[in-house]
């Protein structure tokens, strides 16, 4: 009895101060005027998303990813029933929605078909060769053309990189290293393309002006003399879909010993990217930027960014045709945001999304007949079978995923990744909550969801008479205008048909001396589980 007398007695005794703080404080008129119950407020708030998530949201209501797209992603990765019976759920009738289009013949898988032949009934390698058109010394060819987009550790945990690059050595992905650097956990045996950003973090130094200077002695003892050969290209990042023309802060929180030493900064402190390179300042200093990379590595180099005005992809694409320099990949990343956190600002209005930023800018390398010298890469939700179609009748090449192989590896979209409380160890770098997340595990749920994205875009692709994604034309995809419900292909909606690639067959692109990784035993590991 007396035990029940002292805790009222605490219990009330907080109350009341809690009360005589609320009331005195003056930062909060709810507080103020509404001592303790005022604070209920907030708790509602911060219960409001989970409460929505679960209990109130339909499957297709949600953003950026709705409930059915996670359950096809996490079914996917768990090798669980992704199917769904009775009927779609989704409005087919909205605006924007995709309608691949199938042949009345689909093409014919026999017994010869190359995926039996080797072993991979997911081979989907690139159809073009990275590096190929401007005579790079290492050229290649990715093995699978859906990848891991660039998520820098320091954003993402250790574990989850670890997860990402086993699972990518599993399925034949590579692994885009973000602006973070090269960290041990990037190294479990997936291929890796080393993303340079502005503040060069593992190939720069902070000088006296506090500006961060990129050095190529740094770069080349990192990527050719400690991990050789594991590097297949550099990705320039001139901009992000999450904040392009921004530039990123990673709070001293996160950045520990481990990941200051691999970005070469100090311990403990806010770490600035910077709005702009010192590399360089203009198109034509882009260029010889990019040549000078590839001349001393021997390695393909592209560049990354959000599309707005295109008066500076005009310029680049006129020097590529009259000089044959510059970039050998283009990635172009959707403005409606992505793993980094943003003002919403930006994320909500600053540069244009996926399909409006690809359409402009393929557009203008088409009009100057480049599209077959330069292997385009596209990154924006595109981690779905119609998504993948769709990006492949407009020009994409390849496909960069991040968001996606996130919800593969176990997040639940809490969108808490810019606070370093991410529930499932994803995006923090709390110990205590990484804990949770196995790699050796998450490794196969990721290789499983890009299996089965694979797998069934293959078929879809087969459905429309073709044996490779790259094959499939503008008119192979509709979508609703939502004008008196009609549909119109996305040559009509978007004012052009991309050209043919050479192609003939997946064995040629099996045989390819340049096909990067393990080729046909790349997915003998994902098959032992």
């Amino acid at each position: 009895m007396l035990f029940l007398y002292i805790s009222l007695a605490v219990i009330i005794t907080v109350i009341a101060v809690v009360f005589l703080y609320d009331f005195s404080q003056k930062k909060n008129a709810i507080t103020r005027n509404f001592p303790v119950i005022g604070r209920m407020r907030n708790l509602l708030i911060k219960l409001g998303p989970p409460i929505r998530q679960y209990f109130i949201a339909s499957n297709r209501e949600e953003l950026p990813f709705n409930r059915s797209q996670r359950n096809w992603i996490e079914n996917s990765a768990l090798k669980t029933n992704n199917y769904e019976g009775f009927g779609t759920d989704k409005d087919l009738y909205r605006p924007g929605h995709v309608f691949v289009n199938p042949k009345m013949f689909p093409f014919k898988v026999d017994g010869n078909h190359i995926n039996n032949e080797s072993n991979d009934p997911y081979f989907m390698p690139c159809a073009k060769v990275i590096g190929a058109s401007q005579n790079r010394r290492f050229p290649f060819r990715p093995y699978s053309v859906v990848n891991i987009s660039a998520m820098s550790y320091g954003s993402l945990s250790a574990n989850a990189q670890m997860a990402l690059n086993l699972g990518a050595s599993m399925v034949g992905c590579y692994h885009n290293t973000g602006e973070g650097g090269l960290s041990p956990y990037h190294m479990k045996g997936g291929d890796v393309i080393f993303h340079i950003g502005t503040g060069y973090f593992g190939c720069g130094v902070t000088k006296d002006d506090g500006l961060r200077y990129f050095d190529l002695d740094m770069l080349k003892r990192l990527v050719i003399d400690k991990y050789p050969g594991k590097v297949k290209a550099l990705e320039v990042k001139l901009s992000q879909g999450a904040k392009p023309g921004k530039g990123g802060v990673l709070p001293a929180s996160k950045n520990t010993l481990e990941i200051a030493e691999i970005r070469g900064v100090k311990p403990h402190t806010d770490v600035l990217s910077p709005t702009y390179h010192t590399a360089f300042s203009n198109v034509r200093e882009l260029v010889d930027f990019i040549e000078y990379l590839a001349e001393n590595t021997g390695l393909p180099v592209g560049v990354k960014s959000a599309v707005g005005d295109l008066a500076q992809w005009k310029e680049l694409a006129d020097i590529m045709k009259n000089e044959n320099r510059g970039p050998d990949f283009i990635t172009i990343d959707g403005g409606e945001g992505g793993t980094g956190a943003a003002p919403p600002s930006f994320a909500d209005h600053v540069a244009l999304p996926w399909v409006f930023g690809f359409s402009e800018v393929y557009n203008v390398f088409m009009e100057r007949g480049l599209t077959n010298n330069v292997v385009f890469i596209g990154s924006g939700k595109l981690g779905f079978p119609s998504e993948v179609l769709k990006a492949f009748a407009m020009g994409v090449d390849v496909i960069n995923i991040a968001r996606e192989a996130m919800i593969s590896i176990g997040c639940i979209q809490a969108q808490e990744c810019h606070t370093g409380h991410c529930p499932t160890g994803i995006a923090t770098q709390s110990k205590r909550l990484q804990r949770g997340l196995d790699p050796a595990v998450q490794a196969i749920r990721f290789g499983n969801y890009i299996n089965s994205l694979r797998k069934e875009s293959l078929q879809m692709v087969h459905a429309c008479g073709y044996e490779h994604p790259s094959q499939m034309k503008m008119v192979d995809v509709d979508v609703s205008c939502g004008d008196n419900n009609k549909v119109i292909t996305l040559e009509a909606a978007y004012g052009y048909e991309k050209p043919e690639i050479p192609f003939s067959s997946m064995q040629e692109l099996l045989e390819c001396k340049y096909l990067s990784g393990l080729g046909k035993e790349k997915n003998r590991l994902i098959k032992k589980h």
